[in-house]
C-alpha cells in the first residue's frame, strides 16, 4: 500500500506502508480523495508549525473520503461499497475531558497526521485506511471530492456553534481561504442576514462574491471600504477570524458592536489583542479548535443540499503528483482547495 510520508521540510515521499488487520469494530476503506490542509502545508514547507516539529517520518493528511472495502464482524450499520467520509478525530473516551464531553480536547487525542505527540499519529494519505466504525459518516450521493471536505466543514460548523445563534446576525469573516469560505456557507445556512468577508487577495474574494457574500473587501488595496462599519460603536454581531493575522483581528474590533462575539479560528502564532478596546466594548472572545459531532452534521448538510462545497474544489492531482499538488495548494492566486486523487 502506498502512502505519502513527510520526512522534513520540503521532503515528502511516496512509500510503501504496512496495512494492519481490521478489528471487529473497524472498517477497511479504499481512499479515493484527500484534501491538502493548512497544517499539511506547514509540515511540507517548514517541517512543522510553532513548536511542533517532525521528529520521525509521518504520513500526512486528515481530510479523506473513500469506499468501504470490508467491515469487521461487530459492524452492522455499514456496508462494503458505501462512499464514506472518515473523521480524523479519535478521542480516547476515557480521560477527564472526554467524560465531560469535551472530546475535541481529549488528553489522549489521536488525530490523523499530527506531530504533536511522539510517536507521531500517522495520517490518512494512504491508499487503504483502517478506521474505527465511529469515525465513519456515510456520504452516498456526494462526490468523493465533496465527501473529503467534511473535515474542514466540521471545523466551521464547530465555530458556528461557538458563536451561538446566528439567525438574523450580521457577520464579518476575515481571511478567505477554505476555512473562511466554509464559514461563509455555514453562516448563511445558520441564518445570518448579512455576511461581509475580507482578504488581501482578489482571487478568493471573487469566489466569495459568487457564493453570496454581501460584500467582499480587499483590505490591502481598499481598507477604507470598511470604515463606515465603525460608526456608532460598530456594526457586526460576530467575527469569524480565519486568517490568524494579528492585524486582521485588531482592525476588526472597531467594526464589532458592543457585546459582539469574536470566534478565533486562524492559528498563525501568538497574537497581541487590543484588550482595552475589547474590554470597553464588552466583547466575548471564543476560541474554536477542531470538532467532534459536527463532522456528521456537516456531512448531513452536504447530503441534504443545504451546503454545496463544490465551488471550493479547484484542483485535483494524482498521488504521483503530490509535490506539484502541495506547491499549487500554497499558491492562493491559483488554488482554493487542492485534493489528491488516490483512485
Amino acid at each position: 500500500m502506498r502512502a505519502l510520508v513527510a520526512h522534513g521540510a520540503r521532503d515528502v515521499r511516496i512509500e510503501d506502508a504496512p496495512l494492519r488487520d481490521a478489528a471487529a469494530d473497524e472498517v477497511v476503506v479504499r481512499v479515493l480523495r484527500g484534501g491538502i490542509c493548512g497544517s499539511d502545508l506547514h509540515y511540507y514547507n517548514h517541517g512543522g508549525f510553532g513548536t511542533v516539529r517532525l521528529r520521525e517520518p509521518m504520513i500526512l493528511g486528515h481530510e479523506v473520503a473513500g469506499e468501504i472495502v470490508s467491515c469487521g464482524s461487530a459492524v452492522s450499520h455499514l456496508s462494503p461499497g458505501q462512499l464514506v467520509a472518515v473523521s480524523p478525530s479519535r478521542p480516547c473516551g476515557s480521560c477527564e475531558l472526554c467524560h465531560r464531553a469535551d472530546f475535541n480536547h481529549c488528553l489522549n487525542m489521536r488525530f490523523y497526521g499530527s506531530a504533536m505527540p511522539y510517536p507521531h499519529i500517522q495520517g490518512a494519505f494512504r491508499e487503504t485506511l483502517v478506521a474505527h466504525a465511529s469515525q465513519i459518516a456515510v456520504a452516498d450521493g456526494l462526490s468523493p471530492g465533496a465527501a473529503a471536505m467534511a473535515e474542514p466543514l466540521a471545523v466551521t460548523v464547530h465555530a458556528a456553534n461557538q458563536a451561538g445563534n446566528l439567525v438574523g446576525k450580521r457577520v464579518l469573516i476575515t481571511g478567505c481561504g477554505p476555512i473562511g469560505m466554509l464559514c461563509l456557507l455555514v453562516a448563511q445556512t445558520a441564518g445570518a442576514v448579512e455576511v461581509v468577508v475580507t482578504d488581501i487577495s482578489d482571487k478568493p474574494l471573487q469566489l466569495a462574491r459568487s457564493l453570496g457574500a454581501s460584500q467582499a473587501v480587499n483590505v490591502a488595496s481598499d481598507g477604507a471600504a470598511l470604515d463606515a462599519y465603525a460608526a456608532n460603536k460598530g456594526y457586526f454581531d460576530v467575527l469569524f477570524e480565519c486568517s490568524g493575522a494579528e492585524q486582521a483581528l485588531a482592525a476588526a474590533v472597531p467594526l464589532l458592536r458592543p457585546r459582539g462575539t469574536v470566534v478565533q479560528l486562524g492559528l498563525g502564532g501568538d497574537m497581541r489583542l487590543p484588550m482595552q478596546a475589547m474590554t470597553a466594548k464588552e466583547l466575548t472572545v471564543r476560541g474554536s479548535f477542531r470538532f467532534h459531532d459536527e463532522f456528521f452534521t456537516g456531512v448531513s448538510w452536504m447530503r441534504s443540499g443545504r451546503i454545496d462545497v463544490s465551488p471550493l474544489l479547484t484542483h485535483t492531482l494524482k498521488l504521483d503528483d503530490a509535490v506539484a499538488a502541495f506547491e499549487l495548494a500554497g499558491d492562493r492566486s491559483q488554488a482554493m482547495k487542492v485534493q489528491l486523487d488516490f483512485a
